[in-house]
């Protein structure tokens, strides 16, 4: 063979080579897309949503209210999976180890999304690693009661009282770590008084005995206060919330009666496996918030002591954190402890 002959078989097989790797990665391409999920094809099958509440509770109401629209926009039905306990912590564990392909999703409260990393020794999951924010559903502001035996109408005068007393008012909560007993210690804290708080088993029997004067303060939600309230059977001193509310537009908020920055109110929205797809969380986020906006869940939502709070992903995920800091700080200076 000559040396032009053999310079030209060389370059053949060059051109040969380049060809076939060509060929392979065209075929690794055309197999790797034709794997990844396409932002039409989600979602194929049902969504399993775990409610970390029993049944027939308001956040329980919440998501039922809105899976009738999510089944008819997303084209799949979403079942509804409550898994209740450890303040949120037992539904969310499951979630946290699902597969993160928006198969899975789950409703948690401000407890185990943010306090609970600061009242539990131990979690089986890390909140800001280990979900993925989709969007939050709902605020549930708290309302802060008294029997109207109570020498003070305003909070003003019974920040007063509780001054001039130290210790002698007393102040139901629903709970040992719920969002009302926190929002208690928070009232305690900025207002630099001492109150004897008082745990119950829910917002309803706390209410019930700040009714019956068995205690004369509570923090409670609406659905258990809001009538006795109209009535003039429970005085009501001030709302949690940021803003006033328009089933109680008298009533100031914390804020406005002497503590400015005071914001606390419950909350809940939903999670996904950290992982999951940024399309996925976007296809959801888009119908749960056009769920939220629909004019008859808002007055339904309403009517259950809630305030629709659409939003998304990237907003919810930053509210997580900033509620996780502040709820730390203030377990941390109450000394709060779970029996």
């Amino acid at each position: 063979m000559t040396a032009t002959m053999a310079c030209q078989a060389h370059a053949l097989r060059r051109q040969l080579l380049l060809l076939g790797t060509a060929c392979a990665l065209l075929t690794v391409t055309a197999h790797a897309q034709a794997q990844a999920p396409a932002a039409g094809d989600f979602p194929d099958k049902p969504i399993r949503m775990v409610v970390t509440f029993p049944p027939g509770g308001s956040a329980d109401g919440v998501v039922r209210m809105l899976v009738p629209r999510m089944n008819e926009k997303l084209g799949q039905q979403v079942v509804v999976d409550n898994r209740p306990g450890a303040g949120g912590n037992v539904g969310l564990a499951l979630v946290a180890k699902a597969p993160a392909d928006g198969y899975t999703l789950g409703v948690g409260a401000a407890g185990a999304l943010s306090a609970n990393t600061s009242l539990y020794p131990q979690m089986p999951f890390d909140p800001l690693k280990d979900f993925r924010p989709v969007g939050m559903l709902a605020a549930i502001p708290f309302v802060i009661v008294g029997h109207p035996s109570v020498a003070a109408k305003t909070q003003r005068e019974l920040i007063a009282l509780a001054k001039e007393k130290p210790g002698s008012l007393s102040i139901g909560h629903g709970g040992n770590g719920t969002a009302m007993h926190l929002s208690a210690a928070l009232f305690s804290q900025m207002a630099g008084i001492k109150l004897v708080e008082v745990p119950y088993r829910g917002s309803g029997p706390a209410a019930l005995d700040a009714l019956a004067g068995q205690i004369p303060l509570a923090v409670v939600d609406l659905p258990s206060s809001l009538q006795q309230i109209k009535a003039g059977k429970l005085v009501a001193f001030a709302v949690t919330s940021p803003e006033r509310l328009p089933m109680l537009p008298d009533v100031p908020t914390v804020a406005e009666g002497g503590l400015p920055g005071y914001d606390s109110t419950g909350w809940f929205g939903v999670v996904a496996p950290t992982g999951t797809p940024p399309h996925v969380v976007a296809r959801l986020n888009v119908e749960i918030n056009a769920a939220l906006a629909d004019e008859q869940n808002k007055a339904a939502m309403r009517n259950l002591g809630v305030e629709p709070s659409p939003g998304t992903p990237e907003a919810f995920a930053a509210y997580i954190r900033t509620e996780t800091k502040k709820w730390a700080k203030v377990i941390q200076d109450a000394r709060i402890k779970l029996d």
